[in-house]
């Protein structure tokens, strides 16, 4: 299709016919006209991009609503497992994502890894990598353009990336900043654009191969812009004749530092919802949303953020649809942070800053799923003029949860290692990916972000995406639970990155936004160390065309479904149908002394491969936990529990009664077992329908076991005697 320019748009549109007073005049005019659109259509736009032109593109609010022209791709090389052939293969969901490399290259007697070689016209736009250990991280990186033989950067890794040498913060920076930092996720946004050719190299002594060590992990976003594309390669003159440039653009990203709206304008959306109500507020005109504030209230506050639904359609279409506390990066709990896209405050304010365009009219809906009131104290639209055109496009966004979903795990602790892919985004149209947010409830004591994202765009066969790990892909590295925030991604809250809990986790996307002109897939893997189950839900955010299609529908049903705050929230502490309470089921309420936690492996015997473990009790230390039952009644109970060097002695109390002889958990492991699995009737208990209470004390350890004290509970077995 073709279109006229902006510009003779704009004079068409301004020309008032008072002007145009006779017919010659209207004939010349029209001529004048006719005579630029066909100079228009023959000569194709030509935008030169440079260093310059790609930094002022990441503080123009408007940049991402409008598909680009020149046009690009954007595309990605990782070091992902090679394995990773098609979802036939038994690759597919190889892990092994370190010191792989397209290429090994001798240089001037030196190894260069050659990590991307893309032809131009082209530009990276994100650089992300982490390291094993200390061998790793003490090479040397290279980049040179236009097959130029000395590399226009060059230095020690750490420094290029994040360490400043190239541009501060946040263009350069390293995730969490209470992270140790060799654990971190070094980022670089500094883009790189190059006319002809790139490759990008890693120079470093220890690194084999063969064995794929010591680990070295990267992702290199980059875009290719259509042929014909005039591109200025980068230099580090950009830099210095750019100097103000370059200042601004880092004050702006860092403070967040939004332009004045154009034609500002608030709207107020505001007030009390009972269970089912809905608050609606219509906006007409050419114009775009360019921040919103919302704060609601509610007596069960969690609830009320994952069960208050925001709605926008633009011009008739649907666009958005997601949990308000989703939609704005804080899960359902307030959890605060500041990107440039979207922001919460402590006192739970949320805010967020994507440009939505649309060209007659849009309604704002709040929606109440759940059962309780909701008050929505604050609910600001902020509005301004917007110049719509051809390349415009509507925002979207989509919330949809796998509840419930069981994870297969790794063999090491009892899973299958059949690990699935689940579907992030599913979209037709013509547009770009922008971005996502993540609130995962794990439930087991092990990382659950381990698979890597599978991207197809357009008519890919195989992705042009394929990354190394959950936490690579958001921006960090190694599972790491520390929070934070930076000016496109964000950890707000880790907690269940280790240990059952919620994790938040989000990317959004500048220049690295992903285009597709027909249709884009995005795929996760679920990759999960422990065979468990978790809450995984996800909102995608993209903008398309209008008449763009999201393929995955509204979730309704799992926002009205209750949150999770705790492990037993999901999984119940009840015994089975044969009685058989599992130890790792319990809800501890209380420990005196030391930690505990779920441990899974295969290697021990253990029940559904998993046991409670106390670790470091102390003598006469103390946990308590909570169980349920179905029904009361006197039953006999049978303890399944481990034995090891290091294990202590105990006594169970359930309910009032107590065991009167200790269990003693030690084991001597020079018969060739370092742990083992012990039975042991432990009495008659009267068990009351409902909660019930059980206490573990430590009551010393044998002469030859290790201090630890530790106490390990595979499960125990309840038998009626008789029940009332």
């Amino acid at each position: 299709m073709t279109y006229l320019s902006d510009q003779l748009l704009n004079l068409i549109h301004d020309t008032k016919p008072d002007f145009i007073m006779k017919k010659k005049s209207i004939v010349f005019l029209t001529g004048t006209m006719l005579l630029l659109a066909v100079m228009w259509q023959c000569t194709p736009r030509s935008h030169e991009i440079t260093t310059q032109t790609l930094l002022r593109e990441m503080t123009d609010p408007a940049g991402l609503s409008e598909f680009p022209d020149p046009a690009f791709i954007c595309r990605q090389f990782s070091s992902y497992d090679r394995h990773t052939v098609n979802p036939d293969s038994t690759g597919w969901f190889a892990n092994h994502d370190a010191s792989w490399f397209i290429r090994t290259d001798s240089v001037n007697g030196r190894r260069e890894f050659v990590m991307m070689d893309a032809k131009g016209p082209g530009a990276i736009v994100r650089f992300w990598m982490t390291f094993g250990n200390k061998d790793a991280y003490t090479g040397t990186l290279r980049i040179y353009l236009d097959d130029q033989k000395t590399p226009v950067i060059e230095g020690p890794v750490l420094n290029i990336i994040s360490g400043g040498v190239l541009v501060g913060e946040p263009l350069s920076s390293s995730v969490s900043p209470e992270t140790d930092y060799s654990h971190r996720g070094h980022n670089l946004y500094l883009p790189i654009p190059y006319a002809q050719h790139c490759i990008v190299s890693y120079e470093c002594a220890s690194i084999d191969t063969v064995k794929h060590s010591p680990s070295v992990y990267y992702n290199i976003d980059y875009r290719t812009y259509d042929p014909g594309t005039r591109v200025v390669s980068f230099s580090f003159k950009d830099l210095t004749d750019q100097k103000t440039l370059v200042a601004e653009t880092l004050k702006t990203l860092n403070r967040r530092m939004h332009p004045e709206i154009p034609g500002k304008n608030e709207t107020s959306l505001t007030g009390l919802m009972a269970p089912g109500d809905t608050l609606k507020q219509s906006l007409t005109g050419r114009k775009a949303i360019y921040r919103m504030d919302f704060k609601i209230d509610a007596a069960n506050l969690p609830q009320a953020l994952r069960s208050t639904m925001l709605e926008i359609s633009f011009d008739g279409e649907p666009c958005v649809y997601s949990p308000i506390g989703d939609f704005f990066g804080t899960g359902y709990q307030i959890r605060p942070y500041t990107t440039w896209h979207t922001q919460v405050t402590k006192e739970g304010l949320m805010s967020c800053f994507w440009t939505m365009p649309f060209k007659k009219d849009a309604i704002i809906s709040l929606i109440n799923l759940g059962d309780q009131e909701v008050q929505v104290v604050t609910g600001t639209l902020v509005t301004g003029t917007y110049h719509w055109t051809h390349n415009s496009m509507h925002f979207g966004a989509l919330w949809h949860e796998y509840h419930n979903i069981e994870t297969a795990g790794n063999h090491w602790v009892g899973g299958t290692d059949k690990h699935f892919d689940i579907h992030f985004a599913l979209l037709k149209g013509q547009g770009i990916y922008a971005g996502d947010a993540l609130t995962v409830f794990n439930t087991a004591d092990s990382w659950w972000g381990e698979g890597d994202e599978k991207v197809y765009v357009d008519k890919d066969t195989f992705p042009s995406f394929v990354g190394t790990g959950t936490e690579d892909y958001i921006g960090y590295a190694w599972c790491r639970p520390e929070p934070f925030s930076h000016f496109l991604i964000a950890q707000p809250d880790g907690s269940g990155n280790f240990h059952p809990g919620m994790t938040i986790n989000m990317r959004h996307r500048m220049l690295d936004g992903v285009t597709f002109r027909d249709s884009l897939r995005f795929d996760m893997e679920l990759w999960h160390w422990a065979p468990t189950r978790i809450n995984y839900a996800i909102v995608s955010y993209w903008y398309m065309r209008p008449g763009g299609e999201s393929m995955i529908k509204p979730d309704m049903e799992n926002a009205k479904k209750q949150i999770l705050l705790k492990r037993e929230d999901l999984i119940k502490p009840v015994p089975d149908k044969n009685g058989i309470l599992e130890g790792e089921n319990l809800r501890v309420t209380n420990v005196t002394k030391g930690s505990w936690q779920v441990q899974n492996s295969i290697a021990w015997g253990w029940s559904n491969h998993a046991q409670l473990w106390w670790m470091n009790g102390g003598n006469n230390g103390r946990l308590t936990a909570e169980f349920k039952m179905p029904e009361a009644g006197t039953y006999r109970a049978e303890l399944v529990y481990t034995k090891a060097i290091d294990y202590g002695n105990f006594i169970i109390n359930i309910n009032g009664k107590e065991t009167y002889n200790s269990i003693i958990g030690y084991h001597d492991p020079s018969g060739g077992k370092d742990v083992i699995t012990a039975h042991r009737q432990i009495g008659q208990f009267h068990l009351k329908k409902g909660a019930n209470q059980l206490t573990l004390k430590i009551t010393g350890k044998q002469a030859h076991a290790l201090p630890r004290y530790m106490v390990g509970i595979d499960y125990i077995r309840f038998t009626p005697v008789n029940r009332h």
